[in-house]
């Protein structure tokens, strides 16, 4: 097992706990105090591309040996002549050819485009109730800085005041919260998507959605996720919440309505109720079957009236794999997520997420194996996001790079939810009245904060520019947790645009699997990037030869 460092002195950064290879700790806390990179990066933004305390430091790097497998076993390559991916009003002057130049907008989709202003989107944050508290936070940061966002599976289904009659929806307040906080802020970049699982398509979600939103949202099928191979779970406290759950047709454990249940929970016994969501397709025997069910839902998705339908994957093995990207491309639809092993959640038995799946480098570099076969054959393959564990420019840059060119995004979860959680701890210091509103978890700001600055305008870098996009007046309506958001997407834009232009690619169509490389053999077997000292081998032989 490889033990990540959980202190970084050449950022400042440090990890609360055990961190995992994406730079965050395995357990992230929304009360967190500080300061792993991402926290950080949510406040002073593109500063942290940079060693700290310039003038008095020198810096090395200290991850120059690659073991095992994994995206941290990729290096990315950077090239000193020529310039591909210009754009139409650019030239390959050097005055032109510099990294706020680069291209990094993107755009998914079959028959419709979607854009993105930069190409990340969010994990599914659904019925969790950490998803509900940082929504505004996080679908309003989303929506300004112009990325995608997922509403999870079950909003509805657990929504105390959600009206359904006959098995199907006819109201649904925190559903429509959702949809509406993203949509007032939406401005033709990103796209609001809302996932549907086994409940919400008997309780009619979908149903519910287009009729009263059009093609305003896009459907999200979900299949699995990297997290766990089970369907999604949410916790209570309440044994007359799980009673309701459990009315409502989920599956509760311990069972609410059972007398021991019952008096174990009144003497303290039993603590909480965990409330699941059913398995798909297990009345399929083959793929053949799921094909056919599969078909018929995007059909009838199609029908009623929605344009754009996504699909959403687990890390499940090869078949399943194949089925997905096969499945989605004859259906013609708009995006594949394929989330691998190793990235996160709001809920899932630990020991599941520990040791269950396909990890996600393996995973992807699969799917682009099974992707370029389809395209082989004429194909016009679904595009694609990959998702698992990523939370830095770099992670951003490799996957990209790894999934080329059929990877449009690049899927994180929780790295987008730390931006949440800070600027809503810091709005809830500096405006207490707001604080349960924002659900802060500080009394005081703590020294992590503090030495940025004692107001807003000090401590968010990218305070000023959020400002500027939406104007004065508006900005009193604009939650300190998405100024964060959009701070920290801010930062990842740049560091990705350095990245790129250091490769000479100045757009993302340029970006290919020749701007990585492997820093070990069996990460060179695994991929199929070749072993970096063999890139380019035969012209430095040939030009020592000349």
């Amino acid at each position: 097992m490889i033990q990540w460092p959980k202190s970084n002195d050449v950022l400042g950064s440090v990890n609360r706990g055990n961190p995992a290879e994406s730079g965050l700790c395995t357990l992230c806390r929304a009360d967190c105090q500080g300061k792993c990179e991402t926290w950080l990066s949510s406040l002073i933004g593109r500063k942290m591309l940079y060693p700290r305390d310039f003038g008095t430091v020198t810096a090395g790097s200290g991850n120059t040996i690659h073991m095992g497998v994994s995206y941290n076993s990729l290096r990315i390559l950077g090239y000193n002549y020529g310039a591909d991916g210009i754009g139409e009003n650019m030239s390959d002057s050097p005055d032109d050819c510099i990294f706020p130049n680069v291209n990094i907008e993107t755009e998914f989709g079959a028959f419709e485009k979607t854009k993105a202003r930069l190409p990340i989107m969010t994990g599914a944050l659904g019925s969790t109730f950490i998803a509900a508290k940082y929504w505004d936070s996080l679908a309003i940061g989303a929506a300004l800085s112009g990325f995608p966002i997922v509403i999870g599976e079950n909003v509805a289904g657990i929504d105390r005041d959600a009206v359904i009659e006959n098995g199907k929806i006819k109201k649904a307040p925190e559903l429509d919260r959702r949809i509406e906080t993203y949509l007032r802020y939406f401005d033709g970049y990103g796209a609001i998507f809302v996932q549907m699982n086994v409940e919400d398509s008997r309780n009619g979600v979908a149903e519910y959605v287009i009729e009263k939103y059009g093609d305003k949202v896009v459907m999200e099928l979900k299949w699995g996720q990297g997290a766990k191979c089970i369907g999604g779970e949410i916790q209570v406290k309440d044994i007359d919440y799980a009673v309701f759950l459990k009315k409502r047709g989920y599956v509760l454990d311990p069972d609410p309505e059972k007398p021991e249940i019952v008096e174990g929970y009144k003497n303290g016994a039993i603590k909480s109720f965990a409330r699941h969501s059913r398995l798909g397709y297990t009345d399929s025997s083959s793929y053949e079957d799921v094909r056919e069910e599969f078909m018929k839902t995007v059909e009838y998705l199609r029908k009623i009236g929605y344009k754009k339908i996504t699909l959403k994957t687990g890390s499940y093995g090869m078949e399943n794999l194949a089925m997905a990207i096969k499945f989605a491309t004859d259906a013609n639809m708009d995006l594949l997520t394929i989330d691998g092993s190793g990235g996160g959640t709001g809920m899932s038995p630990w020991n599941m997420m520990e040791t269950w799946g396909v990890p996600s480098i393996l995973l992807h570099s699969k799917a682009h194996e099974y992707a370029s076969i389809l395209a082989k054959k004429g194909k016009k393959v679904v595009d694609m996001a990959f998702a698992g564990g990523f939370a830095r420019e770099d992670h951003m840059f490799k996957a990209l790079a790894l999934g080329s060119p059929f990877v449009k995004l690049v899927c994180m979860g929780r790295a987008l939810m730390i931006p949440a959680f800070v600027g809503s701890n810091i709005e809830g210091v500096l405006h207490p009245e707001r604080k349960a509103k924002v659900n802060g978890n500080w009394d005081t700001l703590p020294n992590t904060v503090s030495q940025l600055g004692l107001k807003a305008e000090e401590i968010f870098s990218g305070y000023h520019e959020v400002k500027k996009k939406v104007g004065e007046e508006e900005m009193k309506n604009i939650p300190y947790g998405a100024i964060a958001v959009w701070t920290l997407a801010d930062k990842l834009a740049a560091g990705l645009q350095q990245l790129m232009a250091g490769a000479r690619k100045f757009s993302l169509a340029a970006l290919s699997r020749q701007d990585i490389a492997s820093a070990n053999r069996e990460t060179e077997r695994e991929t199929g990037i070749p072993f970096i000292t063999e890139i380019k081998n035969d012209v430095a032989l040939k030009i020592l030869n000349s």
